[in-house]
């Protein structure tokens, strides 16, 4: 008497669940909308075509001019927006900042109506 494993059933489910899977997959494409940076071949640094929020340690500042508070900062975001144009923000961190203020100043920007927020890196460059 011999003792043999019987494969067929295993085999017969195996390719149950191939036909399934390759029926599947095609049917949820999936993709990330995101926007990479592009790089230039020379170090020379553009200014980025928005508004740049600098969060201080004690202050903020929209293109270099102080804002007292986040009220203020999302009046003056409206506004900027309100005159046209460009509904880009950029967000850049001088220092030792605590992280919860300069995620206020990233919901002020998409609550005045930023369409699109990117971060700056010490050096100016952008990061989306």
């Amino acid at each position: 008497m011999k003792a043999d494993i019987n494969v067929t059933p295993l085999i017969d489910v195996l390719l149950v669940l191939l036909i399934i899977f390759l029926l599947v997959a095609p049917m949820d494409p999936r993709g990330l909308n995101a926007s990479l940076p592009r790089t230039a071949d020379s170090d020379d640094r553009t200014k980025p075509a928005g508004l740049v929020v600098e969060v201080g340690a004690d202050d903020y500042r929209l293109n270099t001019s102080p804002v007292l508070s986040l009220g203020e900062l999302d009046e003056r975001l409206r506004s900027a927006f309100e005159r046209g144009g460009n509904r880009t923000v950029f967000g850049k961190a001088k220092g030792d900042v605590p992280y919860e203020r300069v995620v206020a100043a990233v919901d002020a920007g998409r609550g005045a109506g930023a369409t699109r927020i990117g971060l700056l890196d010490d050096a100016g460059g952008a990061r989306r």
